[in-house]
């Protein structure tokens, strides 16, 4: 388990070298405004503020049928946390993530711990709304970002992670970070009903640099992080071409993926600094794709 004050404490730090992020002038036109904003407020909470047009992934019991009565097209009642800017955070916590190469190297899973939290102060600090995974919907604030702190200490005990950015809320931002080396089927999946959203985003590869250079020879026994695989050989350097290859059409296909979804894909290895790292999400983040 991660010391949550720990993590805080550095994801703090390495958010400070950069200002608040804000979200882009034109989305932020693109959108009906509230709060610190300066939108015009309707209500509060869950009041009632604008119409939009039904999506596919929308469940029909949010349909207004006495707006929707009024052409062909139908509609659902937005609620103020749908309309206002969100950022949809999803971190790989599985057991895959929880390697290191040695031991002056951070895990995959601290670093992606670390980047996500960073950004979420960020985009909290901007005002914005942050939502972590299927645990916890968009807020704002000090509290939101106390739960999401609480919630990435959490490890996963199965080998891969699957993404999930539920609730998708239309026309979000989305950041998923993992090491992306288990079944693409659950990403694939989850990509499609983002689009189908019209949620825009960022997938943020991290991997060890052995993970990268495959550095082992003669016998070695390969085993997962959760034990659920486990392969042994004594020429672990035969291997290594082998590897590379699969490597390499493992991120042709996250790039492919993204890119049919226009999304942005990024890389980071754990032992490069974190502050570059944060300086590529700030700006993927904030510029869009």
């Amino acid at each position: 388990m991660t010391d949550a004050a720990s993590l805080r404490s550095r994801a703090e730090a390495v958010a400070a070298a950069y200002p608040p992020l804000l979200a882009s002038a034109e989305r932020l036109a693109a959108n009906v405004q509230m709060g610190e904003h300066g939108r015009r407020r309707s209500g509060s909470g869950d009041a009632f503020w604008q119409y939009r047009p039904l999506v596919q992934g929308d469940e029909a019991r949010l349909i207004d049928w006495r707006r929707s009565a009024r052409g062909d097209e139908q509609f659902i009642k937005q609620r103020e946390w749908e309309v206002a800017q969100s950022m949809l955070l999803w971190v790989d916590q599985a057991a895959s993530m929880g390697f290191a190469s040695s031991d002056g190297l951070t895990t995959k899973a601290e670093r992606a711990r670390l980047l996500g939290l960073a950004v979420a102060v960020l985009l909290v600090r901007g005002g914005e709304r942050v939502a972590l995974g299927a645990s916890l919907p968009p807020r704002r604030g000090e509290a939101q970002l106390q739960r999401i702190t609480a919630a990435l200490t959490a490890d996963r005990p199965e080998d891969f992670g699957a993404p999930d950015l539920t609730p998708m809320v239309p026309n979000s931002r989305a950041l998923v970070i993992s090491d992306f080396l288990g079944d693409l089927a659950p990403l694939r999946e989850m990509l499609g009903k983002a689009v189908a959203r019209g949620i825009r985003g960022t997938l943020y590869q991290i991997l060890d640099p052995a993970e990268e250079e495959f550095p082992f020879r003669g016998r070695t026994i390969f085993e997962s992080m959760a034990g659920g695989l486990k392969h042994e050989t004594l020429q672990a350097d035969a291997l290594r071409d082998r590897y590379l290859q699969r490597l390499a059409e493992r991120k042709a296909e996250l790039h492919d993926l993204a890119s049919a979804s226009g999304w942005r894909v990024g890389l980071h290895h754990t032992n490069d600094a974190s502050q570059s790292a944060l300086l590529w999400l700030y700006e993927a983040v904030q510029g869009g794709v």
